[in-house]
């Protein structure tokens, strides 16, 4: 392999480890010091530290699904999905940028997904975010990896398109351009 090949992965491997070492340490703290604990409540009240476990997907949706379901859209789904994306980054994604991005989901992914399998489909969570009754579900920094990842990963691609685009001729350099054809 190239050195560049290898510089790669090797940055992948630490955006993975960082991302899935944050949300396993910080699920170990959780399950140790807020457990049984109550609420607590940081810049008032717009940060909240409250330990739950969620046996569904967001907001629990799920949890009251059938055990089978429950393995094929908890557990074999997201593992199949992490694995993809964990290949399709080395293998295929030509964006470094986008790789890392792609990666940054996977580790979120498999953060809650060791959950899944070694805490009865229970996922940690413990952080809610929001100002008045406009608050986020509880949630993770498996689920924060998830949640930015995916939101990048939408910009990373909106914005090469667009590079594509005007690199093409085809977006404002010309009088034509952007104007739609007729008919449509």
């Amino acid at each position: 392999m190239k050195k560049e090949t290898w510089k790669r992965i090797g940055l992948m491997i630490l955006v993975f480890s960082l991302n899935y070492g944050l949300d396993r340490i910080t699920k170990i703290l959780a399950m140790a010091k807020l457990k049984g604990s109550g609420i607590h409540s940081f810049f008032g009240g717009t940060a909240l530290l409250v330990y739950a476990e969620n046996d569904g997907a967001f907001l629990s949706m799920g949890s009251s699904w059938p055990y089978l379901v429950k393995v094929a859209v908890f557990i074999i789904l997201p593992l199949v999905v992490c694995l993809y994306g964990l290949w399709y980054s080395v293998a295929k994604e030509s964006s470094p940028l986008r790789a890392l991005i792609i990666v940054t989901i996977v580790a979120g992914g498999i953060g809650n997904l060791q959950d899944r399998l070694f805490n009865s489909f229970r996922v940690v969570d413990f952080m809610n975010f929001g100002i008045g009754d406009f608050r986020t579900g509880i949630l993770n920094f498996g689920d924060v990896s998830v949640t930015f990842g995916v939101i990048a990963l939408a910009i990373a691609v909106y914005l090469a398109d667009r590079r594509e685009a005007l690199a093409a001729g085809k977006a404002g350099s010309s009088p034509e351009a952007g104007k739609r054809p007729k008919g449509r």
